[in-house]
């Protein structure tokens, strides 16, 4: 198809029939935190909350009223499901759905609900499409693709129609996620044959990046997995039409990793109070990186500039939020995570409180007692941005303790901070006790320096998690001729304090292995 005529398609578009213009939203706390101009596409706040709507129903209301009376079938992750089960029920007719059976349930379940027939099958975009090809072909359905149709295309954009009306001055780039390729294709091949000075930018996460290593060799690539974190833009293969418009029309790809578009969702969550999806997140986490490493030409990166980042949806299954928490802090370069090796002596705690100073939040801090020389210590420290962890590290080992920063590692990020412990056949005498104390910055550090070198830590963990109170286990060795003065101790602290010491789980798991 010609290029001139995806500006006709678009203009002529069926969408409006049931999709409002969503809102061009500026936002505060971005614009403020990139020192550019930052706006959001809010294309999450769709009937099925993602853009997949546009384009599946502008297919199939151009069908023939033959082919709507067989019935329709797709395959999707999701979004492009929803869309299309939305749709066959506003034109009355019946849709079957091929879904990867990793598909977060909230997006099978909302699917369902539209009346639709559910297949699930394979584990990404790919298996499910080949799936779909044969069952197409066995009941005699019309096929609607999710990106490599140009009417889908055409109908996907009516999104970059909608942003030169709604921001008439001058736009330095807008930022797309990319999955299949048939959003940003729809999107740059308007913006570009009206505005070719606004850079259309891309946006993948490195374990799914298809669309960029086509555009890097100049073929499509079939990749033999993908990730699926960002499970909307799982796509093996790209489209081929896409393939050839984002050729022309887009500017560059930007690749982004998991802890970055966590850290884009709760950028968005703050200025909007809304969660989005990891997809819907990926032009964000792509417009931060962006402007981290740009210059904006001769005028430099003072100059200000107007990004815009198209957030696609926000059909996020509420079980990921947790891991999503996690990973944010250090996306966002503000969670420095550390191993330090501590002498175990007497008073060894206190002088790493010391060095880490009580301006310092700690995040996390596990430790169990494997060594009668040394302790080993895993600790998360709150910190502006990655400069001030390799400052942290630097100033431990100053001190004398050896120090490993794992900041930017992933077993340590993903599995090690919770493998922190175990037995030991060291912690003879153990008492554990969980207390709680008013969670304030230093609070950690203070709860530290308050306990008395008279019995030795042999276990300690702490997280932060945001509540007013700050929670640890510890453990410590008391023989049973200390019972009396232990027992004042506790009350000495002024802390809440609960005797877990006879708790079968600590038994099985954390208890002395001569117990």
């Amino acid at each position: 198809m010609a290029n001139t005529e995806y500006l006709k398609r678009i203009l002529t578009s069926r969408v409006y029939d049931i999709v409002e213009e969503t809102p061009l939203e500026r936002v505060s706390g971005l614009s403020q935190r990139l020192d550019h101009s930052v706006f959001l596409k809010r294309e999450d706040l769709q009937s099925v909350f993602s853009f997949k709507i546009r384009g599946a129903y502008n297919k199939m209301a151009n069908l023939s009223d033959s082919e709507l009376k067989r019935g329709v079938i797709a395959s999707s992750a999701g979004n492009h499901a929803q869309g299309v089960a939305l749709s066959a029920r506003l034109l009355g007719t019946k849709a079957v759905i091929v879904m990867p059976s990793t598909t977060p349930a909230l997006k099978v379940d909302a699917v369902r609900s539209l009346g639709a027939e559910i297949v699930l099958h394979g584990t990404s975009y790919t298996d499910a499409y080949i799936h779909a090809c044969k069952l197409m072909d066995d009941r005699g359905l019309r096929f609607v693709h999710p990106f490599d149709d140009p009417a889908v295309i055409a109908g996907q954009g009516t999104i970059g129609l909608e942003i030169l009306r709604q921001h008439t001055g001058h736009i330095h780039a807008i930022f797309v996620p990319i999955g299949g390729g048939g959003l940003i294709s729809g999107i740059a091949t308007y913006i570009k044959q009206l505005k070719p000075e606004i850079r259309i930018i891309g946006v993948q996460t490195y374990d799914s990046d298809a669309m960029a290593q086509s555009i890097e060799l100049g073929r499509r690539v079939e990749l033999d997995h993908v990730g699926l974190f960002s499970d909307g833009t799982a796509v093996r293969l790209v489209g081929q039409e896409p393939f050839r418009l984002v050729q022309e029309f887009v500017d560059e790809i930007i690749r982004v990793n998991t802890d970055a578009v966590c850290a884009a969702i709760k950028d968005v969550f703050t200025d909007t109070r809304t969660i989005l999806e990891p997809a819907g997140a990926l032009s964000v986490a792509g417009m931060k990186a962006y402007v981290e490493r740009s210059d904006f030409g001769d005028q430099g990166a003072v100059q200000k500039q107007t990004m815009i980042a198209v957030t696609t949806g926000a059909n996020m299954n509420f079980d990921r939020l947790r891991f999503v928490s996690e990973r944010a802090e250090v996306g966002e370069q503000r969670e420095a995570v550390l191993a330090i090796t501590i002498p175990e002596r007497r008073g060894s705690f206190r002088q790493f409180c010391e060095v880490l100073g009580e301006d310092r939040s700690v995040t996390e801090f596990n430790y169990r007692m494997t060594d009668s020389d040394l302790a080993y210590v895993f600790v998360g420290v709150q910190v502006v941005d990655r400069d001030e962890a390799s400052l942290i590290a630097k100033t431990f080992r100053a001190a004398g303790f050896e120090t490993l920063d794992l900041t930017d590692d992933e077993l340590a990020k993903l599995h090690l901070r919770h493998l922190v412990g175990g037995k030991s056949a060291l912690a003879s005498d153990e008492r554990v006790y969980r207390f709680e104390f008013p969670e304030r910055p230093g609070a950690l550090t203070r709860f530290l320096a308050a306990m008395r070198p008279d019995w030795n830590i042999s276990l300690f963990h702490y997280r932060n998690h945001g509540a007013d109170y700050g929670r640890v286990l510890c453990g410590m060795q008391v023989p049973e001729s200390d019972n009396k003065a232990f027992e004042i101790f506790l009350e000495s602290l002024g802390y809440a304090y609960q005797d877990e010491t006879g708790h079968p789980a600590y038994s099985l798991f954390l208890g002395s292995s001569h117990s």
